[in-house]
């Protein structure tokens, strides 16, 4: 069974940054723009959104996908030590499913197109604990067209039998450019989808270098010939109409 890949690409590439963070805005995005790649932002539409959301509306408007990070970013609670915290643990499916939907409707008031995709936080994909624990990626999946989580090294997004909702990537979190050249050489060499997940630019405590990241997009211009460098929501509307043309019924 084969897939193609659209204009004769040998594989795929998706640029994503989580929690819209001020690097992105002052660094990531003119590094994107210098190349002409476009990438997707995962935003926390959280106090004070309004004003949040009309920065990201600009850039949504010069081409990037503006994706969901949920309001309130819920993690483990194992991350701050406090058992009662308000933390994945203690949620219910309605308690994540409301902050999702929360995040869907600011973001769709300024950016009509957003809100495609999601990135779970943390990349955790449960509520609950032991055996009440529960998958959110259901929910998910009702609501978005993709999602993206983590996954292994070495291993990036099949596009036949990936699942859509729990795509998986790497974090570039302190990766040197060559790492990602070399986990890119190895997703086309397969045929497969990478995802990338990036923080900080040179701030907080995931950091990328701006160095790293400008040496990564220096790789894709050579090769944008060879590597569909696209949002997520973009190489996964392919992939679905692939696995149409090929009757692959999930």
């Amino acid at each position: 069974m084969r897939f193609n890949w659209p204009n004769g690409f040998k594989g795929a590439v998706s640029l994503t940054f989580d929690d819209g963070l001020p690097s992105q805005l002052d660094l990531g995005l003119p590094l994107l723009e210098e190349f002409g790649f476009k990438a997707t932002f995962y935003v926390n539409p959280g106090d004070n959104y309004e004003n949040i959301l009309k920065k990201w509306r600009k850039v949504a408007e010069r081409g990037h996908e503006i994706g969901n990070h949920s309001v309130t970013h819920p993690c483990s609670c194992n991350f701050s030590g406090d058992p009662c915290c308000r933390g994945l643990e203690n949620m219910t499916l309605e308690d994540i499913r409301l902050d999702i939907v929360e995040a869907h409707e600011r973001i769709r008031r300024f950016i009509p197109d957003g809100s495609r995709t999601f990135a779970y936080p943390c990349y955790q994909t449960s509520v609950g604990r032991g055996l009440n624990k529960r998958s959110y990626v259901p929910i998910v999946a009702e609501l978005f067209l993709a999602a993206r989580a983590s996954g292994e090294k070495g291993y990036s997004n099949s596009p036949l039998a990936c699942d859509l909702h729990e795509l998986w990537s790497w974090s570039a979190d302190r990766m040197r450019c060559e790492e990602m050249i070399g986990l890119t050489i190895k997703t086309v060499y397969e045929g497969r989808w990478a995802i990338f997940t990036f923080h900080g630019i040179n701030e907080g405590h995931l950091p990328v270098s701006s160095e790293d990241l400008s040496g990564f997009l220096k790789f894709l211009d050579k090769h944008r010939g060879e590597i569909w460098v696209a949002p997520v929501v973009e190489v996964a509307g392919h992939i679905i109409g692939e696995r149409k043309r090929l009757e692959l019924v999930f």
